[in-house]
């Protein structure tokens, strides 16, 4: 507890560059995950190329990629550029399978009554399909969100700042008390991260929590849950009603 009392603003420092490499990198996995999966979905040709493609990233070793990186990218081997980058391709080989599957689960019948509403490709995708999809894209974000800070610490291995240099200088130094904090430190920031996803998911989605039905999510939209059926059966219903009074 000393040693950590004593280096409180090198911890600090350490944290905001784990943060300032792994956050970005959430971000465009799940931003570019996200239109993947859509054309995934609609081009089923394509579907076998980008879904086990982007698997098959994940299969690459982590420090591997941080090494050819800088190659590719023509940047130095400890820019935190390339940590960013590699991180969300990591994040896009986890996201991109778990969103094609959620979009895939909407029922159809859900989307062909938003269209018969009227309602366009891309409306219907934001309004409908999305939100459907939505808390199991949210559970693979949470995945992608605890394996990124994890990953995050390969990069010391390189000199790139992050808590996994924590790792690295107590191993070399032989300092415990540092290689237990830098654990400690990447464990509660992965919790904390994962804790915020959540709470924006309930946010965002709140008719999850609700057990809410698709009627509810067309309502989101603007439309009515219950369409009537065609032909005007609960018109014919209510004079069935009438006759039998």
């Amino acid at each position: 507890m000393s040693w950590v009392l004593a280096n409180l603003p090198v911890i600090a420092g350490h944290l905001l560059a784990h943060l300032l490499q792994a956050v970005p990198a959430i971000l465009a996995a799940f931003v570019l995950a996200i239109p993947i999966a859509r054309l995934a979905r609609a081009a089923r040709p394509l579907r076998a190329v980008l879904v086990t493609g982007s698997s098959l990233l994940y299969a690459v070793p982590s420090l591997a990629l941080f090494v050819i990186l800088p190659i590719i990218l023509a940047t130095g081997i400890r820019d935190p550029f390339n940590v960013i980058v590699a991180l969300t391709l990591y994040g896009l080989a986890l996201l991109v399978p778990a969103t094609a599957d959620a979009l895939d689960a909407v029922d159809g019948r859900v989307l062909d009554a938003a269209t018969a509403m009227g309602m366009g490709r891309f409306r219907c995708f934001l309004t409908v399909e999305l939100p459907l999809a939505g808390p199991a894209i949210l559970t693979g974000l949470r995945v992608v969100t605890v394996s990124t800070i994890s990953l995050t610490t390969v990069g010391a291995v390189l000199g790139v700042r992050s808590l996994g240099w924590l790792f690295t200088d107590g191993f070399q130094r032989g300092i415990t008390a540092e290689i237990v904090t830098g654990l400690v430190a990447t464990a509660v920031l992965a919790l904390v991260l994962d804790g915020i996803i959540l709470a924006l998911g309930r946010l965002c989605l709140p008719w999850t929590w609700k057990r809410a039905g698709a009627g509810q999510v067309l309502q989101t939209a603007g439309w009515p849950a219950q369409v009537p059926a065609a032909g005007g059966r609960e018109d014919d219903g209510r004079e069935n009603q009438e006759d039998e009074a």
